[in-house]
């Protein structure tokens, strides 16, 4: 297996990634242009591929100052416990030197292995309707 971890969002094919996103159940509504439009808003982005298929991102927010957060990690399903998202989180924390970085997640395990601590607690909420803005 040879992985190519792409830091640019060139020639990335948005309905190729939704569509594989659905697929491996990790689709949380966006369309392939809000997809893009996410990626694009990012700090940075990391997209991982095997050969021509995409089988990872990882993107993050930063306020390029003190704060960041990473979202969209993900690895496809029959490529996991390969190292693919610990490199791709390596090559987004290069980045942000300095900074606070925080995620939400259901592995927690995972990160903690990377070197992520628990925090108390978080809390969200939704303005307005989900995904229309």
């Amino acid at each position: 297996m040879s992985i190519r971890y792409q830091q640019t969002l060139d020639g990335v094919d948005w309905p190729a990634m939704k569509s594989t996103l659905t697929a491996d159940d990790f689709d949380n509504g966006r369309t392939p242009d809000q997809l893009e439009l996410s990626f694009r808003n990012s700090h940075s982005t990391v997209i991982a591929y095997d050969d021509t298929s995409i089988i990872g991102t990882a993107r993050l927010l930063s306020d390029g100052v003190c704060n960041a957060y990473l979202v969209d990690v993900w690895t496809h399903t029959p490529h996991r416990r390969h190292g693919i998202a610990r490199t791709m989180i390596d090559l987004l924390l290069a980045g942000v030197p300095g900074q606070h970085v925080y995620l939400q997640s259901d592995e927690p395990d995972f990160y903690h292995h990377l070197g992520f601590t628990p925090q108390p607690t978080g809390m969200s909420k939704v303005v307005g309707q989900w995904l229309v803005g």
